[in-house]
């Protein structure tokens, strides 16, 4: 037998049920024939609108929510890859020709997606099945049968029409509790990932000081004539490197796992001119702060965010830094503004990566981690705010950092 190919528009055009191509817009792209007889409108009044505004809600019946339902099944269809189903629901359709005149009618829907070459979902076959006649021929019968039969047949209609609304309530409540599970599996594979990254992240890092110190001292176990004095500041320096980095690892992992750690408010310019009494910079450091600049947040935290930012404008400068604190609108704006090389706009971003060091900051700061700005930009995420980097006006780096104002706290805590 020859093999001929499907012409599936035929298909579609010909079908004996009701359907239309709906895109993710919920415009409707095509419409086959039986589709067009059963809204009672042709194709050029239904291709290019909007679906809903060719079937909306009855104004006058305040229980009508059939668009709504429709548009939920479509979206979920869109969204999710897999087909939906809507049970029977009564529409008040538009009666073609007489604007404001409503007729009632009685569908179900299925809606298919229909796939991309991208593997998703691009459109979906909005397919409906009517038993608004089988509906009508049962009030008709009712109306001429006997009065316990007319009872019958109201009880009929009456149950079709509750299991119906039933079962919709069920598929979308299997709806809602798989959409939770999806919920969880993704969240569990996130954890998962963050588990292994961790790990490596670890065995990575942790592997170059202690490979130092076990070489130093070897060496001075072989060498009888070691200056003592010298190996000892050797490996002092590299058991400082694994304390920093054990710390920064520790830290890290307190991120991943999203332990809590109680919210207070905190004045931002002051919590800065403690940092900067704290640590000893061998640049000048300039600070300009706003007064009541506050925010709920970690107190430990920010001050590890602002430590990190400062020590980093510290190691690139040339001569200076530059910190600004103020309030914009509804955030509180930290920038720290150094006059070294820059960074350049294809490693604004990688910066940020974990244990990414680009070459300038290998250079300058051999024994560094890379994860001070990987845990600084973390720290203002799980404070709800954020932190990136741009060209100063010296063309140096400009890291700016915005979180929330203070809000009242109510037993607040921080994700860290």
């Amino acid at each position: 037998m020859e093999d001929r190919e499907i012409d599936y528009m035929a298909v579609f055009r010909d079908g004996p049920s009701p359907a239309a191509l709906i895109d993710g817009d919920l415009v409707v792209v095509a419409a086959n024939d039986a589709f067009l007889a059963s809204a009672g409108r042709r194709a050029e009044e239904v291709v290019g609108r909007f679906l809903l505004d060719l079937f909306p809600d009855d104004p006058t019946d305040p229980d009508s929510h059939s668009a709504r339902a429709l548009r939920c099944s479509l979206e979920r269809a869109l969204k999710s890859g897999e087909r939906d189903v809507v049970a029977l629901l009564k529409y008040n359709l538009e009666v073609p020709g007489r604007p404001g005149e409503f007729a009632e009618r009685y569908w179900s829907e299925v809606a298919a997606p229909v796939f991309g070459p991208d593997g998703k979902p691009k459109y979906v076959i909005h397919q409906v099945e009517e038993v608004t006649a089988f509906l009508q021929r049962l009030r008709q019968a009712r109306r001429v049968a006997g009065t316990r039969t007319r009872a019958e047949l109201e009880a009929m209609e009456s149950h079709i029409y509750a299991r119906s609304r039933e079962l919709q309530e069920f598929n979308e409540r299997l709806q809602q509790a798989h959409e939770r599970q999806r919920r969880i599996a993704a969240s569990l594979q996130e954890a998962v990932e963050r588990q292994r990254r961790f790990v490596s992240d670890v065995s990575h890092d942790l592997r170059s000081p202690l490979t130092g110190l076990q070489l130093r001292l070897e060496e001075a176990l072989s060498d009888p004539d070691a200056d003592a004095k010298e190996v000892l500041h050797s490996v002092l320096r590299d058991a400082q490197r694994l304390n920093d980095l054990v710390c920064d690892l520790l830290e890290l992992a307190h991120l991943d796992a999203r332990k809590s750690s109680p919210f207070e408010t905190v004045d931002l310019g002051v919590q800065l001119e403690e940092e900067l009494k704290r640590h000893a910079f061998e640049h000048q450091v300039l600070s300009c702060s706003g007064p009541g600049v506050t925010v709920n947040a970690s107190r430990i935290r920010l001050s590890r965010l602002l430590a990190n930012l400062l020590t980093n404008a510290d190691r690139h400068c040339t001569r200076q830094v530059q910190v600004l604190v103020e309030a914009r609108d509804s955030e509180a704006v930290l920038e720290v503004v150094d006059d070294g090389n820059g960074v350049p706009e294809s490693e604004r971003e990688r910066i940020f990566e974990r244990f990414y060091r680009a070459e300038e900051a290998r250079r300058k700061d051999p024994g560094g981690t890379g994860l001070g700005l990987s845990i600084a930009r973390e720290i203002a995420e799980a404070h709800g705010g954020r932190l990136y980097v741009d060209e100063g006006p010296s063309g140096g780096a400009r890291f700016v950092l915005r979180l929330p104002l203070a809000q009242p706290l109510s037993g607040t805590t921080a994700d860290s």
